[in-house]
């Protein structure tokens, strides 16, 4: 009975994370719990997301890559201490965050120690970051896309 209840929850630990290609594990994003949960349909203003295409690629694209890869050891502090750009393109971490939280990142830059992005705010509008999220966000799985909107949903008390 002791062993049936430690090799239970560690075989659905060991199911909830991926490989990269690097063969190093990766948490995936949560799957829907019962069958019958409705899949999120993604409303995409295609607008939006072109605009938000050229100013990733004019702002963003030196650090985060142009396809939005991130720095190949993302993870990993550089010899300064700091994370190196991550990957937006739905296999790094931007989807745990909310919108706010998003936005709020690009508008005043990596918040305390982490990382070395700038602020954006005296450079790009509120109107300019969120088409840039949506950008990159357009790039999610849809897998990833849903995990990420039920979190914000539930963040945004709703």
């Amino acid at each position: 009975m002791i062993k049936t209840a430690i090799i239970i929850p560690l075989g659905l630990l060991l199911i909830a994370c991926g490989q990269n290609e690097d063969g190093m594990a990766t948490a995936m994003p949560p799957m829907p719990m019962a069958q019958q949960e409705i899949a999120i349909e993604r409303t995409t203003d295609f607008t939006q997301v072109s605009r938000g295409g050229k100013l990733f690629q004019a702002n963003c694209a030196e650090c985060h890559g142009a396809g939005a890869e991130g720095d190949p050891n993302w993870r990993a502090r550089d010899a300064e201490g700091f994370f190196p750009a991550p990957p937006l393109n739905g296999t790094g971490h931007a989807w745990h965050h909310p919108q706010k939280m998003l936005h709020y990142v690009i508008k005043n830059g990596s918040p305390g120690e982490q990382g070395k992005m700038p602020a954006w705010g005296d450079r790009l509008s509120d109107q300019d970051i969120d088409d840039t999220i949506a950008w990159f966000k357009a790039k999610w799985p849809q897998p990833v896309y849903e995990a990420w909107y039920r979190m914000d949903k539930k963040k945004a008390g709703g």
